[in-house]
């Protein structure tokens, strides 16, 4: 009598399409795992004894698992669950950022293509944008008498600064040759703008880009440690008043993902906005 041998065969744990994504992106995937592994293993570590003052990553997660699964409850007031928190920051973020991008990317190719602006400002900029963002929190709270545009313009003038000098440098990096071939084909100053200055600057626009949403992230959330209100730094600060040291650790956690997802999000726009060659 024949057996098969292929029905006695166990059935694959995981999906095909599953274990072929490990197989091609192994080296991606496994070492960012060993190494979250290790980091809490060393957390737990050190952090188990009864001497530490710091929760344990097991402490952390039991504290503040309602915190987790329950992340869209309101009460009212800023007693909100964390993804309002979160919510509350990034809708500042976008406002504060977008005006920054409008603002830099307009100044850096003003700047960039006039001599005499970039002599007469370049100076002020480089005095300016070594101001720590926190110290423009009481000028704007002065000029505007409202914490959420304060925080707006502590993000907006933070992030402007890497967005001017990375356009700025693009446009000073346009190849002469790409000027020459304007003079003789007698471009217009639109056809020259949309033909060769603006697509050869994109790529250093996206660096000031990705350098300025990370800083507005930082900036918002140092921000709103000071101006209160709804948001992620007000969360965390009011957690340390109240000493819940695991919600300020799960908050960091949160923080540093949707810093993150920022990151990737402008390096994703910029994969669809900038020819491959140039990135």
């Amino acid at each position: 009598m024949a057996v098969n041998l292929e029905a006695r065969k166990p059935a694959p744990l995981l999906p095909p399409a599953v274990r072929k994504f490990l197989k091609q992106n192994s080296q991606r995937v496994f070492p960012p795992i060993i190494a979250i592994a290790l980091f809490l293993f060393i957390w737990q570590i050190l952090c188990s004894g009864p001497q530490s003052n710091l929760p344990s990553p097991t402490q952390t997660l039991s504290e503040t698992w309602e915190l987790i699964i329950d992340p869209f409850f309101d009460n009212g007031g800023t007693d909100k669950g964390l993804f309002w928190q979160i919510f509350a920051s990034l809708q500042r973020v976008a406002i504060g950022f977008s005006l920054s991008a409008i603002v830099g990317i307009g100044l850096g190719i003003l700047i960039g293509t006039n001599r005499f602006m970039y002599n007469a400002l370049d100076p002020l900029f480089q005095v300016l944008r070594t101001v720590p963002p926190l110290a423009w929190l009481p000028i704007s709270l002065a000029a505007f008498r409202d914490s959420n545009p304060s925080a707006i313009f502590v993000i907006f003038i933070t992030a402007i600064w890497p967005i001017i000098i990375n356009t700025t440098v693009g446009v000073q990096q346009i190849p002469q040759d790409y000027r020459n071939v304007a003079r003789v084909l007698q471009l217009s100053r639109i056809e020259y703008f949309f033909n060769i200055l603006f697509p050869s600057t994109v790529p250093y626009i996206f660096t000031g880009l990705k350098i300025g949403v990370g800083l507005s992230w930082l900036a918002i959330v140092a921000a709103e440690m000071l101006v209160g209100g709804v948001g992620i730094g007000f969360f965390i600060w009011d957690a340390w008043n109240s000493s819940r040291l695991s919600e300020i650790i799960l908050a960091l956690i949160y923080v540093g993902v949707v810093g993150l997802l920022l990151d990737r999000l402008v390096s994703f726009i910029a994969s669809l906005v900038v020819p491959e060659g140039q990135r």
